[in-house]
């Protein structure tokens, strides 16, 4: 068994996947969870949230007519990601996994501010790699990525006032209006 032919194989067959436009608007909001987890403060969620976001290029069949624009992003991905490294590329690759990691410690130490900061620093930083190093095929990605994008902030906005509300409210009232029986006495 070529253990180098099977990977290569299993790359193809998930690039495949991936270049099913479901699979890009997916992604994103894996977000959402990974930032409820981190404020929950549970490893285990963290690291069930990353492993879905990393299998996640797979979940969807391979498009029977797939978008041009789509399989010239990911050809620049696999490129870049089986081509030869130096040290600044290295760097590039680390950026990704630090900006998570920063994304979670933010919201694991209840830093809504810094973790919206981070969830669009990540967003611009991933378009902005897509269109600069990737000789503008990052543009494929733009409206999936937007449209992630603004669903992570609503849901995190979303997650603040609701968090913000129970705080507020004083102790002893309930959180919802009492429901009236209806038997008799």
């Amino acid at each position: 068994m070529d253990v180098a032919q099977l990977l290569a194989d299993f790359g193809d067959w998930a690039f495949d996947r991936h270049a099913n436009p479901l699979s890009w608007y997916v992604r994103p909001l894996f977000l959402i969870p990974l930032a409820w987890f981190a404020h929950r403060r549970s490893g285990w969620g963290i690291v069930g949230t990353l492993v879905a976001l990393a299998t996640s290029i797979s979940w969807f069949p391979a498009p029977a007519q797939p978008d041009p624009q789509i399989l010239a992003f990911l050809d620049f991905e696999r490129e870049w990601i089986t081509g030869s490294w130096d040290l600044r590329k290295s760097a590039q690759a680390t950026l990704a996994p630090l900006a998570l990691a920063a994304y979670c410690l933010a919201f694991w130490r209840r830093s809504v501010v810094w973790g919206l900061v981070l969830l669009n620093a990540m967003a611009g930083g991933k378009l902005l790699w897509g269109v600069v190093v990737g000789d503008g095929t990052g543009w494929a990605m733009t409206v999936p990525g937007l449209v992630g994008l603004l669903i992570c902030d609503a849901a995190v906005l979303w997650g603040l006032r609701r968090s913000r509300a129970r705080r507020s409210r004083p102790a002893g009232e309930p959180s919802a209006p009492p429901v009236l029986s209806s038997s008799s006495s």
